[in-house]
């Protein structure tokens, strides 16, 4: 399974403190229908912390329903325990996803020794690829590229999200691991152009949830080598790309979902709380530059 270009880090749509299945379905729709490249649910975006067992299986299968076999399918199935982020993936792989994301362990802060036995040993007992995501300003930890280049070298780790925000760590990593058997993705938006640019094979995107095709043309342009092309949609969607953290994600992202009319609320969970006024009016202002509203 080819994992590269424009990959949405899909959001998790709620109505009255639920998953709205309905929404969900539309927006697995949408993405299918404007060439994403692969679709993530239950990552960091998808809220997957907040989402108990029963609601993480529902809407694991609704994504299978309406996407397994149109587009490949990832899931978020990282925790800071090793056992429970096991569970998760050996579910992800009895159920048919084509990949799994495991997050660093966060709050633990484990040495780069304890990072590599966490992904070893989760990779020792499940056979779906998996895909390592390191996000230090989330997790508190983050993984050396060293780290990275000995878990590249385990059979069934395929890839790595790299949202350090860090093009010195991103070229270090794409240096010593990019190859046949091994991807690097962008884990951010605004260096998802650069990380290509020096070997990387797209991005696991944010703003691809409000503008699916867009982000799509763009990675295109950009693993095809047309790189003054690319470098073009780079700065025309730049601020597009700050938008989706005026607060933090996924709020601005729900938020410019349900002001586009592709989600009946812009519901996210505690201890996450709704966009503030100001920052509505900012964000439809950028929404209106684009013709988004």
């Amino acid at each position: 399974m080819n994992f590269q270009g424009s990959i949405v880090a899909l959001v998790t749509p709620f109505k009255n403190g639920k998953v709205d299945e309905a929404s969900l379905r539309t927006l697995l729709k949408w993405h299918i229908e404007e060439g994403t490249s692969a679709i993530l649910v239950l990552g960091t975006t998808g809220e997957a912390a907040t989402l108990e067992l029963e609601e993480r299986k529902r809407v694991m299968e609704i994504a299978l329903e309406e996407a397994k076999g149109k587009v490949p399918l990832i899931v978020g199935t990282g925790t800071n325990n090793t056992e429970k982020a096991l569970f998760f993936t050996r579910l992800a792989e009895e159920m048919g996803f084509d990949a799994a994301l495991v997050v660093t362990p966060y709050y633990n802060k484990p040495s780069q020794e304890g990072l590599y036995r966490h992904y070893t040993y989760i990779a020792s007992k499940v056979s779906i690829p998996i895909i390592l995501y390191n996000v230090p300003g989330r997790t508190g930890v983050n993984m050396l590229p060293e780290t990275t280049e000995r878990l590249s070298r385990v059979e069934n780790i395929i890839a790595i999200k790299e949202a350090c925000g860090d093009l010195k760590q991103i070229s270090e990593v794409i240096r010593r691991c990019e190859g046949d058997n091994f991807t690097v993705l962008s884990g951010d938006d605004f260096t998802a152009y650069p990380t290509v640019a020096v070997g990387g094979k797209g991005v696991i995107s944010v703003v691809a949830n409000i503008i699916p095709g867009e982000m799509a043309e763009f990675m295109k342009l950009a693993l095809e080598g047309k790189m003054n092309e690319a470098a073009e949609l780079h700065l025309k969607y730049f601020p597009l790309f700050k938008a989706m953290f005026i607060e933090t994600n996924p709020v601005p992202a729900k938020t410019a979902l349900w002001l586009m009319g592709k989600i009946e609320t812009p519901e996210v969970r505690l201890p996450l709380a709704p966009m503030q006024e100001p920052n509505v009016e900012k964000l439809k202002s950028v929404l209106k530059d684009y013709g988004l509203l």
